[in-house]
C-alpha cells in the first residue's frame, strides 16, 4: 500500500511528470546573520539581556520558528521571605513567541528546587511511555518563584540540568534536517567536527531533561546538543556569548546542507489550480468551523510539490512535534490536472474522505484506553502537485503560521534527504505528544473564539465613516476584511490605520469601481486569494445628487443608479458566485445593504438619489427570496443623516441639503437631530452595529428584513 493517501491512484499522481518553467534555483537555507548590538544591550541586566537575546532570536525566521523554541537564564535573584540570594531560573513559558515576547512570558522558578524534583522522580519507562512525567509538570507550581503566574513549560527541566547560566532551545530548518536523517547521530559528528553532542528521539519532559544534564556534563568540550527529532540545544556563560554559540551553530548547519544543494525544477505558475482547490476546500472544510485560508506559492514550494521524491516523503508524516502539532501529521495531496476538469469536485471529495479515514486510522491504531477523543480529522496543510500549498486555520494568523511551518517542514525533508535519507517521526511516538493529556489541557486552556474568528468580510465603500466603522466592528470580533474603496488615498490611510489597531493579518485592501464590472469580479477574486473566501458583504458604496427634477440632468440620474443600483447588484452577483461555489451548491453566508431612510421615505429635490436607493431595496428584497435555498440571507439597514465621517456630506449634497431647509451647513447636523424622534445623532458606529447584528449569527433566521437606524422618523416606518 502505498504511503500516500488522500488521492486515488496516489503512486500514478506522485510520479506524474511536472513541467518546469523558469527559474531552477538551488535548494539554500539561510545562514542567519549576527544581529547582537553592542549599542542596544548597554545599561541592560541579566533579565533584559536575556529578553534582548530571546526578541533577537525569535525574530529570525532562520533561527526558529513562530511559537517554537525557548531560552533560559539561571540568574541570582533576592528570596522574598528570607531575603537571601537565590538562583533563579528564567525560561520562557507555556505559550507565546520569542520575537514578540515581553518578560511576563517568562517563568520563574527557584532553580534547586526544580533539580532537586529529581529526588520524587519515579520515571521508569511503562508500556511504551514515562508514567511519571506528567506527575513531574504537575510539581513545577511549587517551584515558582516571586508568585509569577505565568506557567512553567513541559521544557522547563531540559533548560535547568544544562550546568551553564545562558541556554537556547531552537528550532532551525537546517539542525532540524540532520535531528530528522536516519544518519543523524553521524552527520552531526561530521558537520560539527565533534563539537555538538546527539541524544536520541525521547518526548519532552523530564526524564529528558536529567539525559540532556548527565550528557552535558559529561561532555566539557560540547558547545551544543542536536536531539534527534527536535532541535538545537547551544548554551553559554552569558547571553552574548549563548547567542553567539547559536548562529555560529546555525551558520554551520546552513553551510554544510547549502554544499550539497542541487537543483530543482521549478513549475510555471498554475494559479487557476489553486483558486479552484480553494473554491472546492475552504466550504467543506469549515463544516465544523469557519476556517480561512493561507496560500504559499513562491518558488521553493512549486518546486517541492512537483518533486515526486519529495512529495512520497512528505506524506511519511512529520520530523518533529513543533511541526505536526501546527499541521498534523502528514498533508493532503492533490493533482493540478484534476482541478481544472469536471472531475475537481469528485476529486477533492475522494481526497478528503481518504484523508479523514487515514487519520482516523491512526487515531484508532495509537489510542491508549485513556486518549482524548479524536480530534477535527481534516487536513491543515495541503499540496497540489506542481502547483503550491494551502493551509487552513479557524483564525487568519494561525493560518498564516501553519503556512510557515508547512515551509519549515519542506524545508526540512529536502535537507535530510540532501544529506541522505529523511526519517519523519513514529506514528506512535507523533500521537502521544498530539493526544498527550497536558497538550490536550493546553487546548481546553485557549480562549474562546470571538464570534466572526475564521469569517471573511468584504466591504465597499469602506474608506467612509460607516464603511471603516463596520469593518473595526468586524476586526473587533477577530473577522477578516477585505476593505474596497473608489478613493485610493483614503483607502491607504484607513487600511494603513486599522492595521496598527488591529492584526495585520486580518486586514487587506482593493481600490475598485463597484460600476465597472471587471473591477468587481477581480476585487472578488482578491478576496479569494487574501482569505480563502467571503461570508460576509456589505455593499455600502455612495453618492448623493439634489436637485429639483427641472434641474436633475440625465448623467446626475444615470451616475446615481450606476453607483447605488448597478454597482449594487454587481456586488450581490458576485457576492453570490462567491458564497454559491463551484459544485452549485450553497455555502451560505450574509450580504447587508446600506441604504437609506430615502428608500422608503420620499424627499423633495432628491429624486435621483432616493429612487436608485428605492432599487437597491427592491433589490435585495429579490435577493432574499433567491438566497434563501443556498443559505444566503440578504437584509437592508436605512440609516439616516449620519454626517460624521462621511464623503457624501462633505460636498454639494451637504451645501444643497441645508439649502433645501434654509440652513447654514453648521446648522445641519442639529437640525436632523432635532427633525428625529428620539432627539439623537446617528453615528457611523451606530450603523455599524446594526450591520453587524444582521450579518450575524445572531440574526441567522433572519432574511428580507430591514432595519432602520435613524432615531426615528415616521415617514420610514416599514408598512
Amino acid at each position: 500500500m502505498s504511503l500516500l493517501s488522500g488521492v486515488a491512484s496516489p503512486d500514478a499522481l506522485i510520479a506524474k511528470p511536472v513541467e518546469a518553467a523558469g527559474p531552477v534555483p538551488h535548494p539554500a537555507f539561510a545562514e542567519p546573520r549576527n544581529r547582537w548590538s553592542d549599542a542596544a544591550t548597554a545599561g541592560l541586566d541579566e533579565a533584559g539581556l536575556l529578553l534582548y537575546r530571546s526578541n533577537l532570536l525569535g525574530a529570525d525566521l532562520s533561527v526558529t520558528n513562530f511559537g517554537g523554541g525557548n531560552t533560559s537564564a539561571k540568574l541570582e535573584g533576592r528570596d522574598p521571605l528570607s531575603g537571601e540570594t537565590v538562583d533563579v531560573l528564567w525560561v520562557k513559558g507555556s505559550g507565546g513567541d520569542l520575537g514578540s515576547m515581553t518578560m511576563e512570558g517568562f517563568a520563574s522558578l527557584y532553580l534547586d528546587r526544580v533539580r532537586r524534583l529529581e529526588t520524587l522522580y519515579r520515571g521508569p519507562i511503562f508500556q511504551n511511555k514515562i508514567s511519571y512525567e506528567d506527575d513531574m509538570v504537575g510539581l513545577l507550581p511549587h517551584c515558582t518563584f516571586g508568585l509569577n503566574p505565568r506557567p512553567a513549560s513541559i521544557d522547563t527541566p531540559l533548560h535547568a540540568f544544562i550546568p551553564y547560566r545562558h541556554v537556547d532551545h531552537l528550532h532551525p530548518d537546517a539542525v532540524v534536517a540532520i535531528a530528522a536523517s536516519h544518519e543523524s547521530r553521524d552527520l552531526t559528528g561530521r558537520i560539527f567536527d565533534g563539537e555538538v553532542g546527539w541524544l536520541p528521539w525521547q518526548r519532552p519532559g523530564f526524564d529528558l531533561g536529567l539525559r540532556i544534564g548527565e550528557a552535558v556534563r559529561a561532555n566539557p568540550q560540547w558547545r551544543g546538543l542536536v536531539l534527534e527529532g527536535h532541535g538545537l540545544f547551544s548554551w553559554g556563560a552569558t547571553a552574548r556569548d549563548c547567542y553567539d554559540t547559536s548562529i555560529a551553530l546555525i551558520g554551520e548547519a546552513a553551510r554544510a546542507l547549502n554544499g550539497l544543494a542541487r537543483p530543482l525544477p521549478v513549475p510555471a505558475r498554475d494559479d487557476a489550480a489553486l483558486m479552484a482547490a480553494i473554491r472546492h476546500l475552504r466550504p467543506v472544510l469549515s463544516r465544523r468551523r469557519p476556517v480561512v485560508c493561507e496560500r504559499l506559492d513562491g518558488d521553493e514550494v512549486r518546486a517541492f510539490t512537483a518533486s515526486a521524491e519529495l512529495m512520497q516523503e512528505a506524506v511519511r508524516g512529520t520530523a518533529c512535534p513543533d511541526h505536526f502539532l501546527r499541521i498534523k501529521p502528514w498533508p493532503m495531496i492533490l493533482d493540478a490536472a484534476a482541478l481544472s476538469g469536471p472531475e475537481a469536485a469528485a476529486h477533492v471529495s475522494e481526497a478528503l474522505a481518504a484523508y479523514n479515514a487515514r487519520y482516523s486510522a491512526y487515531y484508532e491504531r495509537c489510542r491508549h484506553a485513556d486518549s482524548p477523543a479524536l480530534r477535527d480529522p481534516d487536513p491543515v496543510v495541503v499540496l497540489v502537485r506542481g502547483a503550491g500549498a494551502l493551509a487552513f486555520a479557524p483564525d487568519r494568523t494561525a493560518a498564516r503560521i501553519a503556512g510557515e511551518y508547512a515551509v519549515n517542514a519542506m524545508a526540512v525533508i529536502r535537507g535530510a534527504q540532501l544529506l541522505g535519507d529523511y526519517k519523519p517521526l513514529p506514528e506512535q511516538d507523533a500521537f502521544d505528544i498530539e493526544y498527550w493529556a497536558l497538550e490536550e489541557a493546553k487546548l481546553k486552556r485557549m480562549p474562546k473564539p470571538k464570534p466572526f474568528a475564521g469569517q471573511v468580510a468584504y466591504i465597499t465603500g469602506a474608506a467612509g465613516g460607516i464603511g471603516r466603522a463596520v469593518a473595526e466592528q468586524v476586526l473587533a470580533r477577530d473577522g477578516c476584511v477585505l476593505l474596497t474603496d473608489i478613493d485610493a488615498g483614503r483607502l491607504a490611510l484607513v487600511e494603513a490605520e486599522l492595521k496598527t489597531r488591529y492584526r495585520a493579518d486580518l486586514i487587506r485592501g482593493a481600490v475598485i469601481d463597484v460600476t465597472d464590472e471587471l473591477s468587481v469580479v477581480r476585487s472578488f477574486d482578491q478576496c479569494l486569494e487574501a482569505f480563502g473566501g467571503v461570508d460576509i458583504v456589505v455593499a455600502n458604496a455612495g453618492i448623493a445628487s439634489s436637485a429639483p427634477i427641472v434641474e436633475t440632468s440625465l448623467d446626475m440620474w444615470q451616475s446615481n443608479f450606476r453607483v447605488l443600483s448597478e454597482g449594487y447588484f454587481l456586488t450581490a452577483r458576485e457576492a453570490f458566485k462567491a458564497m454559491t461555489g463551484p459544485n452549485g451548491k450553497g455555502n451560505g453566508g450574509s450580504i447587508v445593504f446600506v441604504a437609506s431612510k430615502n428608500a422608503l421615505a420620499a424627499s423633495a429635490n432628491a429624486s435621483a438619489y432616493s429612487s436608485a436607493k428605492a432599487a437597491e431595496l427592491q433589490l435585495a428584497r429579490c435577493l432574499a427570496l433567491e438566497g434563501a435555498p443556498l443559505g444566503i440571507r440578504v437584509n437592508v439597514v436605512n440609516p439616516d443623516a449620519v454626517l460624521k465621517g462621511s464623503n457624501i456630506w462633505t460636498g454639494e449634497w451637504r451645501a444643497s441639503r441645508a439649502a433645501a431647509y434654509n440652513l447654514n451647513e453648521d446648522q445641519l447636523e442639529d437640525f436632523y437631530t432635532q427633525r428625529s424622534l428620539l432627539k439623537q445623532p446617528v453615528l457611523p458606529e451606530d450603523v455599524a452595529e446594526a450591520v453587524i447584528f444582521l450579518a450575524s449569527a445572531a440574526a441567522g433566521k433572519s432574511t428580507g428584513n430591514i432595519l432602520n437606524v435613524d432615531a426615528g422618523n415616521a415617514q420610514a416606518f416599514t408598512r
